[in-house]
């Protein structure tokens, strides 16, 4: 079994602080996973049924494979091409490590045309309004492919040159200043979207579960939600895994970012639910529920025109944040796996001219992009999850494992924590794509 370099270990950039790894992980999981995708897919989903599920399947399973990919990361130093060579030698580490960055990089493509589509509305909120006589005109402009498809390109500029910069002064120090200004800005929201006539009666009818709902469908996609939300699937967490300190308890950082992001997502819910149903519109819209319901809040808000250009800003930058570790995450493991004899700058350079190319199939038809997210956004996040917790819980001995997750400091319970990630995760994964795959075969 091949090992990683020391050599290359000692390069790798690492988080500042404690402070500096959570906010950074918080912006990183926070973004177009709780406030464009939360939503929609629980309108599509089983409603609050599926919020339920949802919540359970963050905290049983969620948060330990966000400790596992992270010790996985942190204890090789590597991309997901050599963490996996590391636990199953290179051929097997090539094929799954290059699988799980082709899953990311299309997922990305469709993720930054959500997000250029959040900065066209941040910039007619601001230029004209939401108001009944410019609605029209925003809706039509929405849907030219050719304004989304510039501003993907122009995000994909922006990208670049934050991303040619170090960790501390790109990704990190961004994250401190947006992700505050982003909760600041739900959180306002919410309190409009509450006072709304109606609105409260029907988030508590809302919020009463119908679990005659839930099928095997609605079952992954909630499943697939807890784990696309947090970034799990062997690529984000690993790559940011391997910056984490040796001294950071993951524990902690774990339930610090899935509070973060799971809060996220209810925020998320508690404006975006009200304000549909309240206005009569559809909440199984699918991936079109947030730009049909912004509009018709920011109409009926006092100062609408303003709060509505302040929350798309702070929606942008935190999304922009994600399709940053997006991008971050295919570069560095397309750098680790070349061994580095290709500069960032020039792989950056590709990179984004690659997702430009992929990106054009889907402004031209964006229907295509609820197909793409179940897919990519949902199955393949389980699957290289539960890749990663196969690494590294049956890819080495579980004192090796345990050392990974939590140092030299080892406690009675982190037996039942290697149990549990080794035996209990990867089963429950498994039964939920089986039960995904048969129900669909069967239809």
């Amino acid at each position: 079994m091949s090992q990683p370099n020391p050599n290359e270990m000692t390069k790798r950039p690492l988080f500042s602080s404690r402070f500096a790894t959570i906010v950074t992980m918080i912006g990183v999981s926070v973004g177009l996973g709780n406030v464009w995708r939360f939503p929609y897919m629980m309108g599509e989903y089983g409603g609050s049924a599926f919020l339920f599920v949802y919540l359970v399947f963050t905290f049983l399973f969620a948060i330990p494979a966000v400790m596992a990919e992270w010790g996985l990361g942190r204890s090789t130093r590597q991309g997901p091409v050599g963490a996996f060579t590391a636990m199953w030698g290179k051929t097997a580490g090539k094929i799954i490590g290059s699988l799980l960055l082709l899953t990311v990089l299309i997922a990305e493509s469709y993720y930054i045309y959500v997000i250029a589509n959040i900065a066209f509305s941040s910039a007619f909120s601001f230029i004209h309004g939401f108001d009944a006589h410019h609605i029209e005109n925003y809706n039509k402009s929405l849907g030219n492919p050719f304004i989304q498809y510039a501003i993907v390109v122009l995000l994909l500029a922006l990208s670049y040159v934050v991303l040619v910069r170090d960790l501390k002064s790109g990704m990190e120090k961004i994250s401190k200043i947006f992700v505050p200004f982003f909760v600041f800005a739900m959180l306002l929201l919410i309190v409009f979207a509450l006072q709304l006539e109606g609105a409260g009666q029907h988030l508590i009818q809302f919020l009463k579960p119908d679990f005659s709902a839930l099928h095997a469908n609605e079952i992954f996609a909630a499943l697939g939600q807890a784990f696309f939300s947090l970034g799990l699937g062997g690529t984000f967490l690993l790559i940011f895994g391997s910056y984490i300190r040796d001294e950071e308890p993951l524990t902690q950082s774990a339930a610090f970012m899935a509070i973060g992001d799971v809060g996220a997502a209810m925020m998320a819910g508690l404006f975006i639910v009200p304000t549909v149903l309240a206005l009569g519109l559809e909440l199984n819209e699918g991936p079109g529920l947030l730009f049909s319901t912004l509009p018709e809040l920011f109409q009926r808000l006092p100062l609408g025109q303003g709060f509505g250009s302040l929350f798309l800003v702070a929606l942008l930058t935190v999304t922009f944040i994600s399709s940053l570790a997006a991008l971050e995450v295919v570069l560095t493991g397309v750098h680790d796996a070349l061994g580095g004899w290709v500069p960032r700058k020039r792989l950056m350079q590709i990179l984004c001219v690659v997702v430009a190319l992929i990106v054009i199939p889907i402004a031209i038809d964006p229907s295509i992009i609820g197909l793409l997210d179940l897919f990519f956004g949902s199955g393949m996040q389980l699957f290289g999850s539960l890749l990663a917790i196969l690494a590294l819980t049956w890819g080495q001995s579980r004192t090796k494992t345990l050392s990974a997750v939590f140092g030299d400091s080892q406690k009675v319970w982190h037996r039942g924590y290697y149990f549990w990630i080794k035996w209990c995760v990867p089963a429950a994964l498994l039964l939920v794509l089986i039960g995904y795959i048969v129900s669909k075969l069967n239809s």
